[in-house]
């Protein structure tokens, strides 16, 4: 299956791959004070599944919200299909966004709507409010059937007309990627997607995630503290460490070394700690 591509209205500068779906140039993002990230490099091609690995507060979220254009870099480039993300006019801007699925770490499910509900919202972005209005109040057959074939994908098509609230854990966590994918997105980004359920239910999401993204030819980014879990269900890995990339690299192409080194604790930090 082809990968899919975000809209663009440009092709890519003749030192890119012209199928590069993401690309980052020397990239700084800071908060305040606080640089998350710093002269980040990266190319990302369609189809891939990355995972970014690094400790707590290494800059894993921050770089996935500036490939969707959640946050603004202070320095650099941040260009998707070719197109820098700060050149673009409001209407580009977002039908790009609208193409980019997020599996945000507090799921941000409305929980006192039925799962229909929730999954429908994944699509809102692409209509007119009337339209968004009338497809939560009164969806019509057609895409009753299309949320429970996405609810079917993902093991609880039973629960189309559950409220939210009522739902476990891992059932909540699987009616957000149902949401993502409801998008119909070229690209799904998961922020600590198993953070919050045990070592089962992380693999089984992991491996949701993974299989999906293959079927659909989608890009799949996810951030993970979780080593093992990164070293089990991805071929890629980026390894951040105070804001800079410490490695990209094929999985297999790295060793426990490499690891050591990007969770390593500094002096200050173990003091910070109480060590």
């Amino acid at each position: 299956m082809q990968s899919a591509r975000l809209p663009s209205s440009s092709t890519c500068c003749a030192d890119e791959n012209p199928a590069t779906i993401f690309s980052l140039d020397e990239v700084r993002v800071r908060y305040g004070d606080t640089t998350a990230l710093e002269r980040v490099t990266l190319r990302i091609e369609p189809g891939e599944a990355v995972a970014f690995v690094g400790p707590s507060g290494a800059g894993k979220t921050t770089l996935l919200r500036l490939l969707n254009g959640s946050v603004r870099p202070a320095l650099g480039t941040v260009k998707v299909s070719g197109r820098a993300l700060a050149s673009m006019g409001p209407d580009e801007f977002r039908r790009v966004r609208a193409s980019i699925g997020v599996v945000h770490q507090d799921l941000r499910l409305i929980p006192n709507l039925r799962v229909l509900q929730n999954v429908i919202a994944g699509r809102l972005g692409t209509m007119s409010l009337g339209s968004s209005m009338r497809a939560l109040l009164f969806p019509p057959k057609y895409l009753v059937h299309e949320v429970h074939e996405v609810l079917e994908r993902v093991g609880i098509a039973e629960k189309l007309y559950e409220r939210t609230d009522r739902l476990s854990g891992g059932q909540r966590q699987r009616v957000a990627i149902a949401r993502a994918l409801f998008q119909r997105p070229v690209a799904l980004f998961a922020d600590e997607p198993v953070s919050s359920v045990d070592p089962a239910r992380a693999r089984a999401v992991l491996q949701l995630l993974t299989s999906v993204s293959r079927e659909r030819g989608m890009t799949l980014c996810v951030s993970l503290h979780n080593l093992e879990l990164a070293r089990e269900f991805f071929f890629r890995l980026v390894g951040l460490r105070h804001g800079r990339v410490v490695f990209d690299s094929p999985t297999s192409d790295l060793g426990n070394a490499d690891f050591d080194a990007l969770y390593r604790l500094d002096p200050l930090e173990v003091l910070e700690n109480g060590g």
